[in-house]
């Protein structure tokens, strides 16, 4: 059911890339960044949050809850690790950690912390209408490689979600295509959540010239990923009020774009979610490793692709 989803879904979106000019069959693939930058730019952010660990304990009744940016900051790295940044302008900000510069989109906000220093986000006592979460699943791969941490199916379940999230919140879950993974989300996390599962979405990887990235019938990898859908379970009117104004969540989905050669690199689903919530919700990212604009964004590596290096500044003619 899903290869024929994913098949004739898919082939429809080529034809109107190759038609628009957006695909090119060429012989030669390009990944999406010419220029990747150096893998030592902004590393160190997960061992800074490893080390966050052993700094004294900070007393919060004396401690600010959200730090507001202003131009050009230095935060120390304590203050930057225990509290929530916040860039309630809406201009770009730099923040400076390590020596380091990083770009802080209009309206955002994020906490960069490993996920047992999650206290900081629940002071910032925000509830969400939409939780993103991409989690480093545990797999072979990951382990032969040591590109980064990995979490077991007990410790995903102790996210607070249910702390985080408002009445009627919309959770997605980014899955690998193990299907021991599907059915733990689906069976044990969400219901340990109060989520109800409602869609099963599918973000599939094509090259600029319109194939799949890997073959539909791997029975290794495929080329698609899954997107679990769900909703905290709540208050029926809230429920009908909410969703007044906006589109039903359909059941089946296709995202298809040519992946970031960045590893592990997920596609913004501001743009996606758009018609399915309402305008100015809170939404929330965990295991984020950029942030975006109106959103609140969370991981121990929350700002590895905005270093300013990632960006090029255009000059006013």
């Amino acid at each position: 059911q899903v290869r024929k989803l994913i098949w004739e879904g898919t082939l429809h979106l080529v034809q109107e890339g190759l038609k628009s000019g957006f695909l090119h069959r060429t012989t030669a693939e390009l990944g999406c960044r010419k220029n990747v930058v150096p893998g030592h730019i902004g590393c160190g952010l997960a061992e800074l949050c490893e080390m966050a660990k052993q700094f004294p304990a900070v007393n919060e009744s004396d401690h600010q809850a959200v730090h507001v940016l202003d131009d050009e900051t230095s935060i120390p790295e304590q203050d930057l690790l225990s509290c929530v940044t916040e860039n309630s302008s809406n201009c770009a900000k730099i923040v400076v950690l390590m020596g380091q510069k990083y770009l802080v989109p209009p309206k955002s906000s994020f906490l960069l912390s490993d996920i047992s220093c999650l206290q900081a986000l629940l002071n910032y006592k925000k509830k969400y209408d939409v939780i993103v979460i991409d989690p480093p699943w545990e797999n072979k791969s990951v382990k032969r490689s040591n590109r980064y941490s990995h979490l077991s199916s007990w410790q995903i379940k102790q996210i607070p979600v249910p702390a985080l999230a408002a009445p009627n919140c919309l959770v997605v879950t980014w899955v690998t295509n193990r299907q021991k993974h599907l059915r733990f989300v689906k069976d044990e996390l969400y219901p340990h959540w109060s989520v109800k599962t409602l869609a099963e979405w599918h973000w599939v990887k094509i090259t600029r010239g319109g194939e799949f990235v890997l073959p539909l019938d791997s029975l290794h990898k495929k080329p698609y990923e899954v997107l679990v859908l769900g909703r905290v379970q709540g208050d029926v009117k809230e429920a009908l009020r909410k969703s007044e104004d906006v589109l039903p969540i359909p059941e089946h989905k296709l995202i298809v774009s040519i992946p970031c050669s960045l590893h592990s690199h997920k596609p913004p689903l501001t743009a996606v979610l758009a018609e399915f919530i309402k305008p100015d919700v809170e939404c929330l990212e965990l295991f984020a490793r950029n942030l975006q604009p109106g959103w609140t964004s969370w991981g121990n590596e929350v700002l590895k692709f905005q270093h300013t290096d990632y960006f090029t500044l255009l000059q006013n003619e």
